[in-house]
């Protein structure tokens, strides 16, 4: 065997164990129902919370952008890429925030990549809750720093390995959990995260890429929810999410946003986001500031279709946002309810199993949007009652 065709069995074990993923193409923009192959389906599988990946007023600032800075920014930040639109969006994101500053990345990934190393080294202690996102995971590996784990959102573990790090004198202590868990649904105990912090030194970061747009007055996300302006140290967004468009980026105060300025390595070796994105994203903020109307009807329609399937007797875990898993457990069950939701139902919602979450506990994972229907979410839940029956499932 040669060059990469060990990648050959590599692939079909996956397939053997039912963890090889199918990757579907639209064929048109996002919405409640999408093109997918040239079938119309209602999609339940999109991160687009509010419906505005595909709104007018932000294609409308993308155009315009087009028009005025041309396709793409052609530099780095630091040298010739950082256009007006950069500067405005983060002036926007920070008052949106409530913080002295925000930086923008090309993505949430990209913005852990960039803060962690920036801000830990080999002398520091990382303290990450065990089901952190890839890019947290990935992040701390790049920092080079100790890496200490606690048991998920548990507040005595946390204490424990906040303990262990102090007794080791590190240099510094930084603990990171994501704000809101993208496959349970799940809020972090921010306040007692805190705390604990507090009493300890040590800095927090909060990702908060499932809660930017869904958390807090009008989506200002988790620390306007739990009210703790000026208590975390570090907050990460993302604007792929909820705001319909593409990036990431940092919040928190003016000596954090100039040192990463300095040191954030995506943001000193990766081009700038396109212009198109950026005022996409500006205009995604003014939306959220001038109403809270999408969020409100987010929840509204997530408590509908929780409710439904609820009934229905899925188990929907433990999720207190509008992310709804329905939990499985088999990997191939929960694939073969895809296919059949899929091809048999019009409906598309994708298996989630190992590693994106632990063996044993695959799931459909449903994500609400406000661009649904009260009609788009009583099919989806009958739908799901059907090929339940079918399985054996409820």
């Amino acid at each position: 065997m040669s060059g990469t065709e060990f990648l050959r069995s590599d692939l079909q074990s996956l397939r053997e164990a039912g963890l090889h993923n199918t990757i579907r193409s639209l064929d048109g923009p996002q919405g409640a129902s999408i093109s997918v192959a040239g079938r119309r389906v209602l999609n339940f599988c999109s991160n687009n919370y509010l419906g505005l990946a595909n709104d007018v007023r932000l294609i409308d600032a993308a155009k315009a952008a087009l028009d005025q800075f041309g396709v793409g920014p052609g530099a780095v930040r630091t040298i010739a890429g950082t256009m007006s639109l950069h500067t405005e969006l983060e002036e926007r994101l920070a008052q949106f925030k409530g913080v002295d500053r925000t930086i923008s990345f090309q993505s949430g990934f990209a913005a852990n990549l960039a803060v962690i190393p920036a801000l830990t080294g080999r002398e520091d202690v990382i303290i990450s809750d065990e089901l952190n996102h890839a890019s947290i995971v990935d992040g701390v590996r790049l920092s080079r720093a100790a890496r200490s784990i606690y048991r998920h959102a548990d507040l005595r573990s946390l204490r424990d390995r906040l303990v262990e790090a102090r007794e080791s004198a590190a240099r510094r202590i930084l603990v990171i959990s994501d704000g809101v868990f993208s496959m349970d649904g799940d809020l972090a105990p921010l306040p007692g995260i805190v705390e604990a912090c507090e009493e300890f030194g040590a800095l927090v970061l909060v990702d908060d890429a499932h809660g930017e747009g869904v958390l807090g007055h009008g989506g200002r996300g988790i620390v306007d929810h739990f009210d703790l302006h000026g208590r975390v140290d570090i907050e990460v967004g993302t604007m792929s999410k909820a705001f319909g468009g593409v990036g990431g980026y940092i919040a928190g105060s003016s000596e954090l946003v100039e040192w990463l300025q300095q040191r954030g390595r995506p943001f000193l070796f990766s081009s700038a986001a396109t212009p198109p994105d950026v005022a996409a994203c500006i205009a995604a903020v003014g939306v959220l500031e001038e109403s809270t109307e999408l969020v409100d009807r987010l929840w509204e329609n997530a408590a509908r279709f929780k409710a439904a399937m609820s009934a229905a007797g899925f188990d929907l875990g433990k999720s207190e946002t509008p992310i709804t898993p329905v939990m499985l457990g088999d990997v191939k069950l929960a694939r073969e309810f895809s296919r059949k939701l899929f091809e048999e139902r019009d409906v598309f919602a994708s298996a989630i199993g190992f590693p994106t979450v632990a063996e044993g506990s695959a799931r459909i994972r449903v994500m609400i949007s406000a661009a649904h229907s009260i009609e788009d979410l009583e099919r989806g839940a009958t739908a799901f009652a059907a090929v339940g029956r079918e399985l054996g499932v409820v």
